[in-house]
């Protein structure tokens, strides 16, 4: 693949973390184990774990392994609605799908905030959920996306935290596409638990981790023996955790948000000048830097997919969580995006190692798939 435009789905692996990994395969030994060699490998592990806590502004007791960011969730809203005793878990109706299935699983009642046509959650509706559950005595745990995945619509944080954080239901964000580009400040964040994910920022896929503050930390998924301080069974990967927290290194200092939000504008001109019917969707609202979900009307995106990725461009439609499946995407749709218009979208995303000359190639190959449209349009 010469042209890699997707780095929503999964980052390019950096090179640091690429030599940290292969280094820790050289080890030998169970990390919990006393001798010498279980010894070596505990210390790449404390020395991902800080790394990767420096860059989540948390302390290193604060972040907890896991084997995906999807369980990190699953961990803080199934294991923490049991460990709180929840009555109700609240969530936006743009949330990743391993957010929405982690609640459909806890077992208790679910609530679906929804979203406005750019995409930001309705607040006044998460307070009414709130006032209401305020005053029968309940007790909420209220999820949500800081930046989504999709259509890099950022989230008004703060506000969320300001809304749920003081009081004493519990907060958790996902926070797996802002990790790295914003500054996450978990420690004096009013947040309660936040799910990242390493192969996002270039790190290795198979690796995330669950930010848990103090009073969380009864939350637990997989008792197993006792590792990761009794909330995630399971021998820890070193080789994983050594690659997790060089790349938390690598991208905070390789990563030109500035620059990749110029690629962004750039691609977006080219788009609009070429296909001035062209509806990129979220345009209203903060977006993060790296992220264009866009659509022109008539061309479903399984075909321009198709012809991109023969010319060599590697762009996707959304998530890449579905096997593959390319389907109506459920964050379009609970934006009111028309059936006809969302089957066209197409999601562009940047990272570290993009480029102009990557926007270049790709529309010398997207000009095609419009001409044959336009050819299309007028023989009909």
């Amino acid at each position: 693949m010469s042209v890699y435009l997707d780095h929503n789905a999964s980052a390019p692996l950096l090179p640091r973390a690429r030599a940290a990994m292969l280094a820790a395969f050289e080890m030998v030994g169970n990390p919990s184990s006393v001798h010498g060699p279980g010894r070596a490998l505990r210390a790449v592990i404390d020395n991902g774990r800080d790394k990767v806590a420096k860059a989540a502004g948390a302390e290193a007791k604060q972040v907890v392994f896991t084997g995906s960011a999807t369980e990190a969730l699953t961990q803080a809203i199934v294991g923490g609605v049991k460990a709180f005793a929840i009555d109700r878990v609240i969530v936006c109706a743009t949330d990743h799908a391993a957010a929405l299935k982690a609640a459909e699983a806890s077992g208790v009642s679910v609530r679906i905030v929804g979203v406005d046509d750019d995409g930001i959650i309705d607040l006044d509706a998460l307070a009414r959920y709130v006032e209401t559950a305020n005053a029968a005595g309940e007790k909420l745990l209220v999820a949500a996306s800081w930046i989504n995945n999709e259509t890099g619509v950022v989230q008004p944080r703060a506000k969320l935290e300001t809304l749920v954080g003081p009081t004493p239901h519990i907060l958790v964000i996902d926070a797996v596409q802002a990790f790295g580009k914003r500054d996450l400040d978990f420690s004096a964040s009013a947040t309660d638990m936040v799910a990242i994910s390493a192969h996002k920022i270039g790190g290795p896929a198979g690796i995330g981790a669950l930010l848990v503050k103090g009073h969380a930390d009864t939350v637990r998924l997989i008792p197993g023996g006792g590792q990761e301080q009794g909330r995630r069974g399971g021998t820890e990967s070193a080789v994983l955790i050594a690659g997790f927290g060089a790349a938390c290194e690598e991208f905070d200092e390789i990563f030109d948000a500035d620059q990749v939000a110029a690629l962004v504008t750039l691609f977006e001109d080219r788009l609009l000048a070429v296909a001035p019917d062209a509806v990129i969707f979220s345009r209203g609202a903060e977006r993060v830097g790296t992220t264009i979900n866009f659509a022109v009307p008539g061309i479903k995106n399984t075909v321009a997919m198709m012809s991109l990725d023969l010319a060599g461009i590697a762009v996707s439609s959304g998530s890449a969580c579905s096997s593959g499946k390319v389907g109506r995407s459920h964050v379009l749709s609970a934006m009111g995006v028309s059936s006809d218009l969302s089957e066209c979208g197409l999601r562009v995303s940047f990272g570290w190692s993009s480029t102009a000359e990557d926007i270049d190639a790709f529309f010398s190959a997207f000009e095609t798939v419009l001409s044959r449209h336009r050819r299309s349009g007028a023989a009909a």
